[in-house]
């Protein structure tokens, strides 16, 4: 180390707190090696986050886990670090509204394959597009729980993948240039309205774009999230968050709340990361930021330098998010036997802003999210940045109040009810998340995925900087909870592969 620096404090800093960034500490630090967590907010969560409200807790982004019972990626995270399996309520499936028919996606691959034909036709061409999505979906589930690396940057990630995949499914990577609407126009059903809405309101939910636009293999692992199980825990993400932050402290980890990361230099070895409550030493850096945030914290570094590339590719690629949070008595809800619903209004209005919206309700019974006799209810819609930015406070204001009246209305459909007599009533707009999430512009959920920027095109997890590691929404697999925690645990994976090749002793050149 140079003369007058302080000593390594940690092998690891990991700058973010939510579900990519803890839970790649977490596998770290079970594996022996000493971890701090930087978040800048007051607690753990970041897009998959929560907060309180009189008694209520309102998740603010995810407000489900996906592939967390046995077998699953989740559930690999949680045995491999000593916890318990996740308490909370499996789901069955949830509603769809569409404009001219109601269907049930239910969880059960059988009762599924049967309303799917029931609701959006029975025609061979529908029975031989499903087929084809389900036998994608089933094989990139099995290799996605493997750990595939992506993109191919070493041959022993091709080994690596060539396995996950296996070679009697090798066969589907040819796909892997199409898009959902090209193998819909294949099967001549690109015309269906229903079946295209369907597909529309789950892709942009889980891939953030167009039938048109959206990879095919990325969207049928899309559509078939609720196979993987669905699991909203007891208490919401607060329920999550609670019990998974205790079993990283107990594991020795330093999680540091309020502590935003403002700069980061140094080298492999002998990282300083500056944040506003002082100076953190570490031997290596993972960011489980924002792609925009990690290249703004080391401007001027070759890892700024090294994603420009993408951040110029992607610059019209973001999107926003809207959320309504309702505290409601028990009997505005209580009238459905399912829990989640999600909503279509036009089939032929470009999604989001109300047209396509997600209705989740917490669980009867779940005193952890509301009190006794009440419900916690979270509207969720996609928005485009623009529509947000440039408002004067007038504006700001009378645009929310008039987005909110709209998606309590439209979630009306459902809930005949609803908001009549809310203790709670709060909406979040990209603004929101611009100042409590500290996401650039208010973008969440990381890039719209197109063939030209996922997959073998996605953001590294190593950029060829040594001991700097990206994780998270802006790198492979990209969105959701499930692909954060996979990513997690392929970055855990490589940096344990690496031992201490760039511990302080071993330190090489600066990223200054």
């Amino acid at each position: 180390m140079r003369g007058g620096e302080s000593p390594v404090a940690y092998d690891v800093a990991v700058l973010g707190g939510g579900m990519a960034g803890l839970a790649t500490a977490i596998r770290l630090q079970a594996a022996g090696m000493s971890t701090v967590v930087l978040e800048a907010h007051g607690h753990a969560g970041g897009c998959a986050g929560y907060y309180r409200r009189r008694g209520f807790s309102f998740d603010v982004g995810a407000t489900t886990l996906v592939d967390f019972e046995p077998g699953g990626v989740g559930a690999e995270l949680l045995d491999s670090v000593g916890m318990p399996p996740l308490d909370g309520e499996a789901l069955p499936g949830y509603v769809a509204w569409l404009p001219d028919r109601v269907v049930t996606l239910y969880r059960d691959r059988a009762a599924w394959q049967r309303e799917r034909l029931r609701t959006l036709g029975d025609s061979p061409a529908h029975e031989t597009f499903w087929t084809f999505l389900d036998r994608l979906a089933g094989a990139f589930w099995v290799a996605s729980r493997a750990g595939v690396r992506l993109p191919l940057r070493r041959f022993d990630d091709m080994v690596h993948d060539l396995r996950a995949i296996g070679l009697r499914n090798l066969p589907l990577a040819r796909h892997a240039g199409s898009t959902l609407g090209d193998t819909l126009r294949r099967f001549d059903l690109r015309h269906e309205a229903p079946l295209v809405g369907l597909l529309s309101m789950l892709v942009e939910d889980t891939v953030h774009t167009t039938v048109d636009d959206a990879p095919v293999i990325n969207a049928a692992l899309g559509v078939t999230i609720r196979g993987a199980g669905l699991t909203r825990a007891r208490g919401g993400m607060r329920g999550f968050w609670r019990p998974f932050v205790a079993r990283y402290r107990a594991l020795g980890g330093d999680l540091r709340v309020g502590c935003r990361v403002e700069r980061v230099d140094g080298r492999a070895g002998a990282f300083r990361v500056h944040t506003r409550r002082g100076l953190v030493h570490a031997s290596r850096v993972v960011s489980a930021l924002p792609a925009a945030a990690t290249a703004r914290i080391s401007d001027g570094t070759p890892v700024a330098d090294r994603l420009a590339p993408f951040l110029a590719r992607d610059a019209d690629a973001l999107g926003g998010a809207i959320v309504m949070c309702l505290g409601v008595p028990e009997d505005e809800v209580g009238d459905q036997e399912f829990t989640h619903h999600q909503l279509l209004q036009d089939y032929n209005r470009p999604l989001g802003d109300g047209n396509n919206m997600f209705v989740s309700v917490s669980a009867a019974g779940d005193v952890d999210s509301a009190p006794p006799g009440y419900r916690a209810v979270m509207i969720s819609t996609h928005t485009e940045l623009d529509a947000w930015a440039g408002l004067s406070p007038e504006e700001y204001q009378t645009r929310k109040d008039a987005t909110g009246d709209q998606l309590v209305r439209l979630a009306r459909r459902v809930y005949p009810r609803l908001g009549e007599r809310p203790v709670v009533r709060e909406l979040g707009t990209p603004r929101t998340y611009e100042r409590f999430a500290f996401r650039p512009r208010g973008a969440v959920g990381g890039v719209r995925q197109t063939p030209k920027n996922t997959n073998q095109r996605a953001i590294p997890h190593r950029l060829g900087v040594p001991g700097f590691w990206l994780v998270g929404d802006s790198t492979w697999p990209g969105l959701g909870t499930v692909a954060c925690v996979l990513g997690s645990r392929i970055v855990a994976e490589g940096m344990l592969r690496e031992g201490s090749r760039y511990g302080a002793a071993h330190a090489t050149r600066s990223i200054r």
